[in-house]
């Protein structure tokens, strides 16, 4: 350990020193002070309208003394149902100053799994837009739930005025109009005063501000219990590693701020380096592109899937990327080739990462400038320290030369999880938090992940966990058995297929299985095969088992890539 350690004081390729400390910082102190800073330098730059900070501040501040004035109480939980727009970013800071704990939705969830962390939580009130993509869901969750009340925005009113106007004429259609029930606010109304209230007193290491759920090291999501002091401190620990973190900022903000990755290397990176966030509310390869050239981007992260994308659309030839000096590449392994490719089509650098929602989540970066080495996370961001474990027993080392489970402590490690001391103890051990993850540190100081303990599933940035879509499967009541992996994919990097056994007499294919479950479930669930067997694999105990099921799906796999090698 010690001598792992003295490469990092001494060989340390970021700009920085390895032992850092970062001092007690509140969101709201974060984004106030940011604000004050430089109140007329853009902060959001949305389909062509731009928000100052001045202005966004005052929208924040609104929101505060809105949500205060709805009965909100230091450690009430907020939720946040909403696509990347500026009402997230108002929500998000105005919730935090005034003391909520705010709690992340995705706008892809079913209403089963909205409705089921709204109670895992305990969240009163829940931000999001008259879209009909979400607010039919949200409406529904309100009824059959514990939800207090609903505050609705819609996407034309943050719009430039010419742009709201088509908006407003020619896509009602995408529009749901609000009920009239008193549960329901309109967002305009919430921020309808003078943004003068008295906030809480915030402790930046103890209080929460931010409940991120994740499956953790099992396949049953729990809310990992973010600090002020994690999500500044992780913030500061990417502005730490950027070299150009004091020059032009305008970062490409089309990672969902729902995901903790984007939370933090857009949202929160972004603001207290007084950037500035071209939001954009979905990926679209043609809408990245020509936004990238529009504002002269510097920065754009992204999950491996997003570059693919870029690289597979037309455009790319014809734009100007002499502006984008690096992008950060998370969220699922990066394909050396796609580093090569985008790298040499935009002339910036992609830098691999890693981490975890429960380290809010950076750990490990590759330099944006220096020694990028291909097939690792890089070396440990500032104040970050790192340890092998032995995959059986994670009280002692691994053995000589092996690799070993990969532990984490620093500031930005979670507080734990929400009402589960029982998890609690299966991830950590003194100040240090296991990651599921089997890795090693070489001579440099690099981290390499070479394997993981957690059959959860990587797709384009997403996390996928196998026991939630077999508990569909398990519905029909043709299946008799189901188990549910990840396969390789170029495009999204893993994608689920499942493998059932039939009850017997049972006349159903397949394929019809497929049609019948992925309506079920959430977008990135979605299973791209599901495959009728005889048997399925067991242990000697005779429980079912992925892992050879796993090893056939990456014999495929590689047999098809040599078959193309060949060819070509």
């Amino acid at each position: 350990m010690e001598s792992i350690e003295k490469i990092w004081r001494e060989h340390y390729q970021h700009p920085t020193v390895w032992e850092r400390t970062f001092p007690p910082l509140s969101m709201g102190e974060m984004v106030t002070s940011s604000a004050l800073a430089h109140p007329d330098a853009p902060m959001i730059d949305f389909m062509g309208r731009r928000f100052s900070y001045g202005t966004m501040f005052g929208q924040i501040r609104r929101i505060a003394c809105g949500l205060q004035a709805m009965g909100v109480q230091k450690g009430d939980r907020v939720g946040l149902y909403l696509p990347n727009t500026p009402h997230y970013v108002a929500a998000y800071y105005g919730a935090l100053i005034a003391g909520a704990i705010v709690v992340n939705f995705s706008p892809l969830y079913t209403a089963a799994e909205l409705e089921h962390q709204v109670e895992d939580s305990g969240t009163k009130i829940l931000f999001t837009l008259s879209a009909k993509a979400l607010l039919p869901t949200a409406l529904e969750v309100l009824e059959h739930s514990s939800l207090e009340k609903l505050v609705v925005g819609s996407v034309a009113e943050m719009l430039p005025p010419v742009k709201s106007l088509l908006f407003r004429l020619f896509k009602a259609s995408e529009s749901v109009p609000l009920p009239d029930d008193p549960r329901v606010l309109r967002y305009d109304r919430l921020i309808a005063n003078a943004g003068d209230c008295t906030v809480p007193s915030i402790d930046p290491e103890r209080d929460i501000a931010l409940l991120q759920y994740t499956g953790g090291t099992t396949g049953t999501p729990k809310g990992a219990m973010l600090t002020h002091q994690n999500l500044t401190a992780n913030a500061r620990q990417a502005q730490a590693i950027d070299p150009h973190a004091n020059e032009e900022d305008r970062i490409i903000a089309v990672l969902p701020f729902f995901h903790v990755f984007a939370n933090t290397c857009t949202l929160n990176r972004t603001v207290i380096n007084g950037g500035e966030m071209v939001m954009l509310p979905r990926f679209d390869a043609a809408q990245v592109l020509a936004a990238v050239q529009r504002v002269k981007a510097t920065s754009l992260p992204g999950v491996p899937t997003m570059f693919q994308a870029l690289l597979d659309h037309p455009a790319i030839r014809n734009i100007d990327f002499s502006s984008l000096r690096a992008c950060i590449s998370g969220g699922a392994p990066l394909p050396l080739e796609v580093r090569q490719r985008f790298e040499a089509a935009t002339g910036a650098k992609l830098i691999e990462g890693y981490g975890l929602t429960e380290t809010s989540p950076i750990v490990c970066s590759n330099p944006y400038e220096g020694l990028n080495k291909t097939g690792t996370v890089g070396q440990p961001v500032p104040g970050t320290r790192v340890k092998l474990v032995d995959r059986e027993d994670p009280t002692r080392p691994p053995p000589p030369g092996e690799p070993g489970e990969l532990l984490f402590a620093g500031p930005q490690i979670m507080k734990g999880y929400w009402n589960r001391p029982d998890a609690d103890a299966d991830v950590f051990i003194g100040d240090f938090i296991r990651t599921g993850d089997v890795g090693e540190i070489d001579e440099d100081g690099y981290v390499r992940i070479v394997d993981r303990l957690k059959d959860m599933i990587a797709v384009g940035g997403f996390k996928v966990f196998p026991s939630q879509v077999e508990a569909v499967l398990y519905h029909h009541p043709m299946v008799k058995e189901a188990l549910v992996i990840g396969i390789p994919d170029r495009y999204r990097g893993e994608q689920p297929k499942a493998f059932v056994t039939l009850a017997e007499d049972a006349e159903i294919d397949g394929a019809a299985l497929k049609d019948w479950l992925n309506p079920q479930l959430g977008k990135h669930e979605r299973v791209c095969e599901v495959e009728v067997r005889l048997n399925l694999p067991r242990t000697l105990v005779g429980k079912l088992s992925r892992k050879e099921l796993v090893a056939e799906e990456r014999a495929k796999a590689a047999a098809r890539a040599a078959e193309a090698g060949t060819a070509a």
